[in-house]
């Protein structure tokens, strides 16, 4: 009895399991499956429904995201099958599948944008798609159902609907080495009627965020609020090295005061922007111009929005050499926001409010390609 009772027991287990590892990660949709149904709304303002392409001879479902780096190099070569295969029948359609709250910060080191509805708005006018884009973050449950592992990850159906193709773009994020199109392939098998030659392989890119992922983010915000707070008194020699020696970092140097309204109300787009790209060659620095025997209330403010980054105080109460140390041009407004490449050239600078999203571009054009290649590049040409 007791044995009966303990199989029992496990049995249930292992069924309570299977059900979360299938809720935390669906099964990929299987070759030969009709295609599940979906009603979405895009950014064109229309919902769109699997039946509004029962016309195509062959239909690309692409499930992809604003802030994959992977999925950002592979958007030009997305943008050109829908523009090649246009007038010979066929429809693409790009769906976004990740829930915006689940996308950590540090996830967010190579782009602009998250994932949110407005945000694939924004990045669907800045890149130019010529394709629909239709938002699924809020309850994933198209995603589910097709079962994407990472973005880009595309399906390809026959004029029945039925699934012919499933895995990757082509072989190579890399577009220099691609050495087999297999999106193109399966597409051209379709239309000439026969089968596709492989039907299924891997996709590489960033793993779909799905709901369960919101707790990484809480937990990483958590410790982003734990980390010190400091400030140091900088010298007119400290001030001159942020611009003279140049340490390989882009730099993003802030200056404020505790007494200036605009300055503290940017600080969370800033600091947003450190937590972003503090694992990339970057790194923020905040300046006050507030006099040394102000430091207590300097470090209040920056405590309470926990400004971990490098933060430093004007060391003396010759606040104008202290501004010329960094710049003899500026005439003393703040905040005052510069942005010096890696070899110590201003490349963005704003007196008074500041464009963000401008700015966010500005620092992925600057910041030198290190983990992939070739992404500065796509933030140069829009």
């Amino acid at each position: 009895m007791a044995r009966r009772i303990l199989l029992g027991a496990l049995a249930v287990c292992l069924v309570a399991a299977g059900a979360k590892a299938a809720e935390e990660h669906p099964p990929t949709l299987a070759i030969g499956s009709a295609a599940p149904d979906f009603d979405l709304p895009g950014i064109d303002g229309k919902n769109h429904r699997l039946s509004d392409y029962a016309a195509a001879k062959v239909l690309v479902i692409v499930f992809t995201c604003n802030h994959c780096p992977t999925a950002q190099l592979y958007e030009n070569r997305i943008k050109a099958l829908a523009a090649d295969y246009r007038d010979r029948g066929v429809a693409l359609v790009a769906i976004q599948p990740n829930n915006p709250k689940a996308v950590r910060l540090d996830e967010l080191g190579y782009t602009d944008l998250s994932d949110s509805f407005e945000e694939m708005k924004t990045r669907a006018s800045y890149r130019h798609f010529n394709f629909p884009y239709l938002y699924d973050g809020e309850t994933q449950s198209v995603a589910r159902a097709y079962g994407p592992v990472a973005t880009p990850h595309v399906f390809i159906f026959d004029q029945e609907h039925k699934l012919r193709y499933e895995g990757r773009v082509d072989d190579s994020p890399r577009e220099n080495l691609v050495k087999r199109r297999d999106a193109r392939e399966a597409i051209d098998a379709l239309l000439a009627g026969k089968p596709v030659e492989v039907a299924s392989t891997p996709a590489v890119g960033c793993s779909t965020k799905w709901m369960y992922k919101e707790q990484g983010r809480n937990d990483e915000e958590a410790k982003f609020e734990a980390e010190p707070v400091t400030v140091q008194l900088a010298s007119a020699d400290d001030l001159r090295a942020l611009r003279n020696k140049p340490d390989g970092k882009v730099r993003l140097i802030d200056f404020w005061a505790t007494w200036c309204g605009p300055c503290v109300e940017e600080f969370p787009d800033l600091i947003t922007m450190y937590r972003m790209y503090r694992h990339r060659p970057f790194e923020l620095i905040l300046v006050s111009t507030n006099y040394p025997d102000e430091k207590a209330g300097v470090l209040r403010v920056l405590t309470e929005r926990h400004a971990s980054n490098r933060n430093l105080l004007f060391g003396t109460t010759d606040n104008y050499g202290l501004m010329a140390a960094f710049d003899s041009t500026w005439k003393g407004a703040v905040p005052y926001t510069v942005l010096l490449d890696a070899n110590g050239e201003v490349v963005y600078s704003s007196q008074g409010d500041l464009n963000p999203l401008e700015l966010r571009r500005k620092i992925l054009a600057t910041i030198p390609d290190d983990d992939y290649i070739g992404l500065r590049a796509y933030w140069k040409a829009p």
